[in-house]
């Protein structure tokens, strides 16, 4: 299959309208992030019936980016794409109406739950395009770019345009705004890649040997150790930025006096620090090398920006500026992570969809446990206790990356382990 080789700065101009399709409709699916679990709590429910909801949400994330990248390659990542929209557009509606706007709890899990599978077909199918529309030796660029406007739309529009639609008309208000972004970026999607190169390699494939590919998105773990070690670095690599979406509100407004929009706007500032983390990192990987940029400015990074955005904001109290400096320190290096996505398909060249597969499942599981971590600790350790567990995974993967054997185009094997082969299977 040929790939387009205009970029600018990385960016696959081929493409711009997909990334400009991510943006808008993240920014919809952005809105809810950083003040859900607070509304939540203030239609009754507790802190950690809110932490549940979003559990549950991120174990549906999970089982959809599990499969996102197969079908995508299997039905066209644009058909995945349409499918994630659809999806997302009438259970968003139904957890409006029948969830929140009854304040009925089992409903809000149900709706908000089944939701959370629409997203990611919609999200992490666009990287299968990326990664067939791409050289190789451009991937960890070209998705640095796909992060970035990721980060522009759920961080920074989904958490500054709330900052000013909440005053207005209410968090049930802006959570049907969201509904209008949502359904423009489906729309740009739709039209814009219609024409745009995709797999072919598996659309004459049986019905029994498509549900093999897809059962390859878990064999791979067990048949690549550099997968699962991979897999393992990025369900911590966001920890910190879907955990604190949930713990933080709580602590700045009800513990610290932040108002909501305050803490929207933090929040919003750590998200936008990510669009130019996001495209440097990528660059930069792709110079210095994808493993080392991980290991020494991810994990080391964010294990200790992961602290000071607890202990900043607990020494100073109140201090808006203050709390900006943990969230820009987060947003530098949360996005020194952006190389493991060119690394799942370069460890298996021949299954690239099943390796994004795997990456996909990966970031998925990082959406569950993050909450999931803080459902279990918050009742006995309060929030410091959450802090210190993802901290303390950042260290773990800061050991687990001289582990993963990887051969990137233009600097060859990265690895530590002598004696082993490159983690490439076919």
């Amino acid at each position: 299959m040929s790939v387009n080789n205009k970029q600018w700065l990385g960016l696959p101009l081929n493409l711009i309208w997909g990334y400009i399709a991510i943006a808008v409709f993240m920014t919809g699916d952005g809105f809810e992030l950083a003040f859900l679990s607070h509304y939540i709590k203030e239609l009754g429910f507790t802190p950690a019936q809110a932490s549940f909801a979003f559990t549950l949400y991120g174990l549906a994330a999970a089982l959809a980016a599990w499969i996102s990248g197969v079908v995508a390659e299997i039905i066209t990542p644009q058909k995945t794409m349409m499918i994630g929209f659809v999806m997302w557009c009438i259970f968003h509606v139904l957890f409006l109406v029948f969830g929140l706007g009854d304040a009925n709890y089992p409903l809000i899990l149900l709706f908000y739950g089944i939701r959370g599978l629409a997203y990611p077909l919609f999200l992490y199918a666009f990287i299968v395009a990326i990664v067939h529309n791409v050289p190789s030796d451009r991937a960890s660029s070209a998705l640095g770019w796909f992060w970035a406007v990721y980060s522009i739309g759920i961080g920074v529009l989904g958490s500054y345009i709330p900052s000013f639609t909440i005053p207005q008309i209410g968090e049930l208000g802006t959570l049907w705004l969201a509904l209008v972004f949502c359904v423009i970026g489906g729309i740009i999607s739709m039209v814009a890649l219609r024409n745009t190169e995709t797999p072919r390699h598996m659309r004459n494939l049986t019905t029994r040997e498509k549900f093999g590919e897809l059962s390859r998105a878990v064999t791979l773990l067990y048949t690549n150790r550099s997968i699962l070690l991979s897999s393992m670095v990025r369900i911590i690599n966001t920890l910190s930025l879907f955990g604190f979406a949930v713990i933080m509100p709580l602590m700045f407004v009800d513990e610290l006096g932040f108002t909501t929009p305050e803490w929207l706007q933090v929040w919003a500032v750590f998200f936008f620090t990510t669009i130019f983390s996001n495209v440097f990192w990528g660059i930069v990987a792709e110079k210095m090398g994808w493993m080392k940029v991980v290991r020494w400015f991810g994990c080391v990074g964010m294990a200790l920006s992961s602290l000071a955005f607890y202990y900043i904001p607990q020494h100073f109290g109140h201090n808006f500026a203050m709390a900006l400096i943990p969230a820009v320190a987060l947003g530098i290096f949360v996005a020194a992570f952006v190389p493991m996505a060119a690394v799942f398909p370069a460890l298996e060249p021949k299954h690239k969809g099943a390796a994004i597969s795997v990456y996909n499942l990966s970031a998925g599981m990082s959406n569950f446990l993050a909450p999931a971590i803080a459902v279990v600790l918050l009742p006995y350790f309060s929030t410091i206790g959450v802090v210190v567990a993802y901290t303390a995974l950042y260290v773990l993967a800061f050991f687990l990356c001289p582990l993963i054997r990887v051969e990137q185009p233009g600097i060859g094997r990265q690895t530590s382990g002598e004696g082993e082969t490159a983690g490439i299977s076919s």
